[in-house]
């Protein structure tokens, strides 16, 4: 006899999580049922020989959101997750050879673009960054951690109207622009767009917020473990809250009745009773195999992916002099590059983001890993894989090469594309879901429940506020307050 659950969620990576644990922490019985061996979906990792890898997301910002989450069942994260931040976040080589490292503090950020740029332009920075916390005030509160997509959110004159006048609805690369004006600068705070899935030239300014997240709030990785210990702290302290965890258990139905949910099938033969689920996994095909038609939803009738990425994980011998954890380097094109992406082309000259963790069980003593993310194209764009992987690998070893890598062709590596994010169950092969246009943003996004079917609730990437381990936290988060509110 399958254990009831109050609520049955859906996968257990970081959103599913965050659900199980707010849900478990108020005393309700919840049940996490997830394909895979163990947490963590996205935010995965592989190994190769011996060599640790993660692969999902590397940059981790807005650690309050994280430490919210494990507060919420009463855990303190610098115990259950200790983690440290990073010195520069960022380091940032551009063309011409220059570079800008991205460090805490106003004076001393601004002491670095002061070197670079010079005294004028640091001025203009400090301006620019006490607009970028003006942006955040007004758009975190009101539009990222809160539930856009319900129908009340609607009524929030006085939140759009200070949006507004923080410059929120321009463009982002003109109201950068309008701000700053070296290049490299303008680069520094607008290649964040490729987070959201979009161009600098189509994203709206309220995406200027991930820059603020980056550039001002800080990156952070935890002490022990890589990026893989995040989900793993998240389980445990779902469990330890009461939440039942069950690995390599795939969810094949979500059954409704007249009221509406009434048990999760698993592939197992059993049938879990549930009042809610929490569908905490790919939605385009969560609505394709696993729910009813009644929980169609017409956002997803023309989706709008964002690109891919193709990842090479690489171990080396030792770690490369003088190397920053994150090294963003950018390529001489920028508008090409993203015109290219748009039309669903590789990119001609992309800019590479290269993580070196320092993290001492990722490698053997004296060894590293290194690994180098390449924006391309999704599958929905009909590239031919089978030939423009390999090119594009060739491509990256030799960008690599002359970066001063030396040659890595021979050395442990892995490489991931759009056909393996796919098989990981990616739809359009693209780990960062749908893009942020302004059809597929806030209140237009995909809502964080099925209205046609009353305890259907939905987490991750998919939903409102999007994409970032913050984010869908957060997600995780409002489908849990949504249940918890429920009187039915």
């Amino acid at each position: 006899m399958a254990a009831r659950g109050d609520t049955v969620v859906i996968g257990a990576g970081l959103a599913g999580l965050s659900a199980a644990i707010h849900l478990a922490a108020r005393g309700r019985d919840v049940v996490v049922v997830e394909a895979l061996d163990g947490p963590g979906g996205c935010c995965g990792s592989a190994r190769v020989g011996p060599y640790r890898f993660d692969t999902g997301p590397s940059v981790l910002t807005m650690p309050d959101v994280l430490a919210d989450t494990f507060g919420a069942a009463g855990e303190d994260i610098a115990t259950v997750l200790p983690l440290r931040r990073l010195d520069p976040y960022y380091r940032l080589a551009f063309h011409d050879g220059s570079r800008l490292d991205v460090v805490a503090g106003a004076e001393r950020m601004a002491g670095n673009v002061r070197a670079l740029c010079g005294p004028e332009e640091a001025a203009r920075y400090l301006r620019f960054r006490r607009r970028l916390g003006a942006m955040f005030e007004a758009e975190w509160r009101s539009f990222v951690d809160a539930d856009m997509t319900r129908l009340r959110a609607l009524a929030r004159p006085r939140a759009l109207l200070r949006l507004a006048a923080a410059g929120g609805f321009r463009r982002l690369d003109r109201f950068v622009a309008g701000e700053l004006t070296d290049e490299r600068l303008i680069r520094a705070h607008t290649f964040q767009a490729l987070y959201v899935g979009l161009s600098p030239f189509h994203a709206l300014a309220i995406y200027a917020v991930v820059a603020h997240m980056d550039t001002v709030g800080g990156v952070y990785f935890p002490a022990e473990g890589g990026m893989r210990a995040v989900p793993l702290a998240l389980a445990a302290v779902a469990e330890k809250a009461g939440a039942v965890l069950r690995y390599g258990t795939r969810a094949l139905r979500v059954e409704t009745d007249a009221s509406g949910v009434a048990a999760v099938r698993l592939d197992t033969g059993e049938r879990i009773p549930a009042r809610h689920a929490v569908v905490a996994c790919d939605r385009a095909r969560a609505h394709a195999e696993l729910l009813p038609a009644a929980a169609g939803d017409w956002r997803l009738r023309r989706p709008r992916y964002s690109p891919s990425c193709l990842v090479m994980h690489v171990g080396l011998d030792r770690r490369p002099d003088g190397c920053a954890h994150h090294t963003l380097h950018f390529g001489r094109e920028w508008a090409a590059t993203f015109a290219a992406l748009a039309a669903g082309r590789p990119q001609p000259d992309p800019s590479l983001l290269v993580t070196c963790p320092e993290d001492g069980s990722a490698a053997p003593a004296g060894h590293a890993t290194l690994s180098a993310l390449e924006p391309a194209p999704n599958l929905a764009s009909g590239a031919d894989w089978d030939v423009l992987g390999p090119r594009l690998e060739r491509r990256l070893l030799r960008r690599l090469a002359e970066l001063g890598h030396g040659d890595l062709s021979d050395a442990p590596r892995t490489v991931v594309g759009p056909p393996e994010w796919a098989r990981l169950g990616h739809s359009a092969g693209t780990p960062f879901a749908l893009d942020h246009r302004f059809r597929q943003t806030a209140w237009f996004r995909p809502p964080g429940h099925a209205r046609r079917v009353p305890g259907l609730h939905f987490a991750g990437m998919h939903t409102a506020p999007g994409v970032g381990v913050p984010p869908v936290l957060i997600s995780g988060r409002l489908a849990a307050a949504r249940i918890l509110e429920d009187a039915r």
